[in-house]
């Protein structure tokens, strides 16, 4: 009797302990994994070499990252505050530079170093049509549902913070 109890016991600590792994390791995913998903943008920063710093976006942003299980990705944003056109359906080439100038839309292909934490995205098409074929590389940290995305622009930092989606 005692020998039963003490078999079943064993198999039901082993049982636990097997579960108890296998939920562990399904809390552990890695870098890559903890991006895919939708991004909103919360704010964009720029901190000059001197330390001056500006909002190139505006106060109140828009904006969206999206980034695919399969290595894809799309984003797009911008001044929240934009010009509306006069005539919606004739814009003048005034208005279109005036609403691009504060806009960024591109997609492509993205992968994560796990090792530096640093994200790179290939530009196969971009708004701005000079970035095509670009490939960026940004460091990146995580906390929650934050996610920080950080690089080197004219010589600065840009860093753009982005809330998951729900």
């Amino acid at each position: 009797m005692k020998a039963r109890f003490i078999i079943r016991l064993c198999a039901l600590v082993s049982f636990g302990i097997a579960i108890g792994s296998v939920t562990a390791m399904a809390q552990q995913k890695g870098l890559k994994d903890q991006l895919v998903g939708t991004w909103t943008l919360v704010s964009t920063e720029d901190t000059a070499a001197n330390g001056t710093k500006r909002q190139p976006w505006g106060a109140n942003p828009k904006g969206i990252h999206i980034f695919e299980a399969g290595g894809r990705y799309a984003t797009l944003g911008g001044n929240s505050d934009r010009p509306k056109f006069k005539i919606a359906s004739q814009p003048t080439t005034e208005e279109l530079a005036a609403t691009t100038r504060d806009y960024y839309a591109n997609f492509g292909t993205w992968s994560v170093n796990e090792a530096d934490k640093t994200l790179t995205r290939r530009y196969e098409s971009a708004l701005r049509t000079n970035n095509e074929g670009e490939a960026v590389k940004e460091t990146f940290s995580l906390a929650g549902d934050a996610l920080t995305l950080s690089r080197a622009v004219a010589g600065g930092t840009r860093n753009s913070v982005y809330r998951r989606a729900k």
